[in-house]
C-alpha cells in the first residue's frame, strides 16, 4: 500500500521536529519496518543522550522519515536515515538530505559523511544522485543474516 501524501491544494506542509522520547515508539515501529537489522530503542537514546540531531520530518499526522547524525570539526556523520516504508520513492528521502545538509552548514560542517550497504544499490543511487562519492570501503560493517557480515560502502559529500 502506498500512502502518498496528495493534496488538492498542493503539497502538504512539512515541518522538522526533533525527536522525543514521546514519539519514539513510532520511530521503532517505522525503523521495524524499513529494516532487516533495524536499530534498537538503546540506538537512539543514546544517540538523544550523546546531543546527535535526531530529527523527524512530519506532515500533518504523519511521520514520514526521520535522520540521525553527529558534528564533527567542519564535518557531519550521518548515522541513519530513513523513510517509512508507506512513503518511500516519494522524494522524502531528497528533503530529509536537504535538511541534513542545511543542518550541518549551521554546525559550520563543510563534509557529511556516511556508510550504506553494499548491497543496498537503491539507496547508493539516491547518494549519488545527491552528489555523494564513494570514498572506501568497510568490511564486515554490518550484520547480515545468520551471523554474517555486510560491507559498507563509504560515501562523502563536500557542502
Amino acid at each position: 500500500m502506498n500512502a502518498a501524501l496528495r493534496h488538492p491544494g498542493g503539497p502538504p506542509e512539512v515541518h522538522l521536529e526533533p525527536l522525543t522520547l514521546a514519539r519514539l515508539d513510532k520511530v521503532l515501529e517505522i525503523e521495524g519496518q524499513a529494516y532487516d537489522f533495524p536499530w534498537s530503542r538503546g540506538n537512539f537514546t543514546d544517540s538523544l543522550a550523546s546531543g546527535y540531531a535526531v530529527h523527524l520530518l512530519c506532515a500533518r499526522e504523519h511521520l514520514l522519515g526521520y535522520y540521525v547524525a553527529m558534528r564533527g570539526v567542519e564535518e557531519a556523520h550521518l548515522l541513519n536515515l530513513t523513510v517509512a516504508p508507506a512513503f518511500q520513492r516519494q522524494g522524502w528521502a531528497r528533503v530529509l538530505l536537504d535538511a541534513l545538509a542545511l543542518w550541518a552548514r549551521g554546525q559550520g560542517g563543510r563534509w557529511l559523511w556516511l556508510e550504506v550497504r553494499a548491497s543496498n544499490a537503491r539507496a547508493q543511487a539516491l547518494y549519488q544522485r545527491y552528489g555523494f562519492r564513494s570514498v572506501g570501503q568497510r568490511r564486515g560493517y554490518y550484520p547480515a543474516p545468520g551471523g554474517a557480515r555486510e560491507d559498507a560502502i563509504v560515501m562523502s559529500l563536500e557542502l
